[in-house]
C-alpha cells in the first residue's frame, strides 16, 4: 500500500469517526433537551409548535440557530397568564424538519407559518420575532396579512450586513454539498468544543444563563440537521435582506422594536433605528444590554410585548 492511500485512508477514517460522534452528540442533546411542545403535520413536514394559555394570540419565531426555548427559558411563563402563547420551532430548527432542497428563505418559512397560524385558529395575533425570526416576522406581515395584527421585534435582522455576525461565521458555506459534509463531521464537535466562547459572545454584555443549554435547549442548535438548516438560513437571509427592505413601507400594521445599545450580534443603528424611514409610525425603544433579550431581560420584553398587544386591540 502506497503513502497516498494510505493518507486517504486514514482521512476517511477519521471522517467517519466524527460522523459517528456527531450522531452520539445529537442522540445526547435530544435526550437532555427533549421537546417542549407538540407537533403539526403541513405538507409533509412537522412543526414543533407549544400552545399555551388563554387570551388575545402572540405568535413567538426564535432567531438563527435557535428554537422556541429561547422564549419558554423566562419568556413564556410571564405571558401565558392574560395571552394564548403560540411558539414555533422555525423549519428546520429544533424539532422541525425541513426537507432536503427545500427553500430556506424567510419567505418560504413565513409561508410555512402562515399555514400553521390558519390551522390552528389563531386569525391575527400579535407576532414577535427575535433576530432572523424578526426578519421572518416582516415577511408574514408583508406576504400574509391576513396573520398579522401588530409586529413585536426584539433585536430583528432588517437589513444586509457587511459580513455574519463573528460567531456565525463558520456557517456562512453556499455549496449544499460542502455544507452538509461539514454539518455530519466537524459542525458539533467543532460547537461543543467551541460552546462557552461562543455562549458568551452570544449573549454578551449579559453573562449566559445557567442550564440554558438544556432549559432552554440551547444545545439543539448543535446537532448535524439543525447546523446544516442553519447555515442554508444565513445564506438565505443575506440574499433575502437586499430586497425586502424596499417593501417596508407597506406594512399596514403597527410595528415596535425593541433592541439593546450593547448587542454584540446586530447593529441597533442598521437594524432598528434605520426602520424610523420606512416606518414613520414605528415605536423603537432603545435599551442596556445585548441581543438575547428575550432570556436575559424577559420582563422587560413582557411589557414591550404587552404594549405592542395592546395596539393590536385598539386597531
Amino acid at each position: 500500500m502506497n503513502w497516498v492511500a494510505l493518507d486517504l485512508l486514514i482521512a476517511l477514517a477519521l471522517l467517519g469517526a466524527l460522523a459517528a460522534f456527531s450522531i452520539v452528540a445529537a442522540r445526547w442533546i435530544e435526550r437532555v433537551a427533549p421537546p417542549q411542545g407538540g407537533f403539526l403535520a403541513l405538507d409533509g413536514e412537522r412543526l414543533h409548535v407549544l400552545d399555551r394559555g388563554q387570551g388575545p394570540p402572540i405568535v413567538l419565531i426564535h432567531g438563527l440557530s435557535g428554537q422556541m426555548g429561547n422564549f419558554t427559558y423566562s419568556l413564556v411563563a410571564r405571558l401565558s397568564n392574560d395571552f394564548r402563547v403560540v411558539a414555533f420551532d422555525r423549519p428546520g430548527s429544533g424539532y422541525s424538519t425541513r426537507a432536503p432542497g427545500a427553500p430556506a428563505s424567510v419567505g418560504a418559512q413565513a409561508a410555512t407559518l402562515a399555514k400553521a397560524i390558519r390551522r390552528l385558529g389563531l386569525g391575527r395575533p400579535l407576532v414577535v420575532g427575535h433576530s432572523l425570526g424578526g426578519a421572518v416576522a416582516l415577511a408574514l406581515a408583508l406576504d400574509h396579512p391576513d396573520c398579522v395584527g401588530a409586529l413585536a421585534l426584539i433585536a430583528p435582522a432588517t437589513h444586509p450586513a457587511l459580513r455574519p455576525p463573528r460567531v456565525f461565521r463558520t456557517l456562512a458555506i453556499r455549496s449544499p454539498a460542502l455544507r452538509r459534509a461539514f454539518a455530519w463531521t466537524l459542525a458539533t464537535p467543532g460547537a461543543l468544543l467551541a460552546r462557552p466562547l461562543a455562549m458568551k459572545e452570544v449573549f454578551a454584555p449579559e453573562p449566559p444563563p445557567p442550564g440554558f443549554g438544556e432549559a432552554g435547549g440551547g444545545l439543539l442548535g448543535m446537532r448535524p440537521g439543525n447546523v446544516e438548516c442553519a447555515s442554508a438560513d444565513m445564506i438565505a437571509l443575506d440574499a433575502d435582506l437586499r430586497t425586502l427592505p424596499q417593501r417596508y413601507a407597506s406594512i399596514r400594521v403597527p410595528v415596535g422594536i425593541l433592541y439593546g445599545r450593547d448587542d454584540h450580534i446586530l447593529d441597533w443603528r442598521a437594524h432598528g433605528e434605520a426602520m424610523k424611514t420606512a416606518v414613520p409610525s414605528l415605536d423603537f425603544e432603545l435599551v442596556d444590554g445585548g441581543h438575547m433579550l428575550p432570556v436575559t431581560q424577559p420582563d422587560l420584553c413582557a411589557r414591550f410585548i404587552r404594549r405592542m398587544a395592546a395596539r393590536v386591540t385598539a386597531g
